[in-house]
């Protein structure tokens, strides 16, 4: 038997040492959630970094289905992906701005829209707007307080007296971003909305936009005419510190690949981390930090483990712990204390049913944007719920 044929044997699951499920319909659930949380002001989608890692390919048409109209990226190689999935009449908007000499010319030739960061950007649009002989869409971005991409005070300013540097731009949206969006009481929440209506003030009237996710949940003085979510959608808590609004997207699960016992003082994995104190079994899984599961995760994380129920009764989900470091292709479980140990070739939840993904975050010492970022290429991926 060839080669092929006996791949083309192999079930999905045994390609790969982990699965990533997307849940579509939870996707488009959590776009629904924000859109009543907007009381009715209109709600774009960010899918930046490929959709916060979850595939933009299919995720934007998921939002599409959901009622989504308007998009952002941060880059324009995004934006050309978009334009591939994502009906014609879509508002795609690159928040980088323009990428180098010439390349509003390829904005207007894929019917993509840059966020312009700049009094240079804006007179590079102007231009070819001129040339064009027509106006030309965009956003208009300003600095409220991030000290990143947007017009400088100066350059607002300048903006300001000079109303017709904007000639043949078409701002459809001024927009600006919350610093501590995800801190309810910081200061700089107010001083930005405060700066925020100011530049609004001083420019001709547009459309305006202010509200990233947490800022969507800081009520209506921050929505305006659109709020644009991101993480969110992908099931990140936008409300710190209480309970998660949003409908879990991802679950993640890796493969049992070996199961043995050790004895003390037998050690597990790379530097001897871990040292067996009692008589151990320990499961061997098939992803690491090559996947994206953080090398910080070693020794804090944990998985889930199903175990069957007797006399007829439900199966249930055993948190056990991750012992030794995370390497690049394994991690180790402590799986003692289950009654049963788990089989080769099963899976384990490493967030999902069980751990929500922000508490995965919360052990490996950052944020879900950083955990959905960083997941791998190697997973098989499953998308369900479209």
């Amino acid at each position: 038997m060839s080669a092929d044929s006996e791949a083309a044997r192999l079930r999905p699951e045994q390609l790969a040492g982990g699965l990533l499920t997307v849940d579509l319909a939870a996707l488009k659930a959590n776009y629904r959630r924000l859109v009543a949380e907007g009381a009715g002001t209109p709600v774009a989608a960010v899918v930046k970094a490929d959709a916060y890692g979850l595939g933009a390919e299919r995720a934007a048409p998921a939002l599409w289905d959901a009622g989504a109209r308007i998009f952002f990226v941060a880059l324009p190689d995004e934006a050309l992906t978009l334009r591939r999935v994502l009906p014609a009449e879509a508002e795609v908007y690159v928040l980088g701005g323009l990428f180098g000499a010439g390349a509003e010319r390829d904005y207007l030739a894929a019917g993509i829209r840059p966020v312009l960061n700049s009094l240079e950007e804006i007179a590079r649009w102007a231009a070819l707007a001129a040339a064009e002989g027509r106006a030309l869409p965009a956003a208009l971005h300003v600095d409220t307080g991030m000290s990143r991409l947007g017009l400088p005070t100066d350059e607002l300013a300048r903006l300001a007296a000079e109303p017709e540097r904007l000639a043949g731009v078409e701002p459809a949206w001024l927009i600006s971003h919350l610093a501590c969006g995800d801190t309810p009481d910081h200061p700089l929440n107010r001083e930005q909305l405060q700066a925020f209506r100011a530049a609004r003030e001083r420019l001709p009237r547009m459309k305006a936009s202010l509200a990233n996710s947490p800022g969507s949940f800081l009520g209506a003085d921050f929505r305006f005419d659109l709020l644009r979510p991101g993480a969110a959608l992908y099931g990140v808590n936008p409300t710190p510190g209480n309970p998660n609004p949003m409908a879990q997207v991802v679950r993640l699960q890796g493969r049992i690949l070996q199961v043995r016992v050790i004895d003390p003082p037998m050690t597990v994995g790379y530097g001897a981390a871990f040292r067996a104190k009692r008589r151990t079994t320990i499961a061997t899984v098939g992803l690491g930090y090559a996947d994206g599961f953080l090398r910080s995760l070693s020794g804090q994380g944990r998985a889930w483990v199903s175990v069957a129920a007797g006399a007829g009764g439900e199966g249930t989900a055993v948190a056990v712990p991750l012992v030794g470091r995370v390497s690049m292709d394994l991690i180790t479980l402590d799986v003692t204390d289950l009654p049963e140990t788990p089989p080769v070739g099963g899976f384990v939840d490493l967030f999902g049913p069980g751990q929500q993904l922000d508490d995965l975050a919360d052990a490996a010492g950052t944020i879900g944007y950083e955990i959905l970022t960083s997941l791998g290429r190697r997973y098989r991926r499953v998308y369900e719920g479209a």
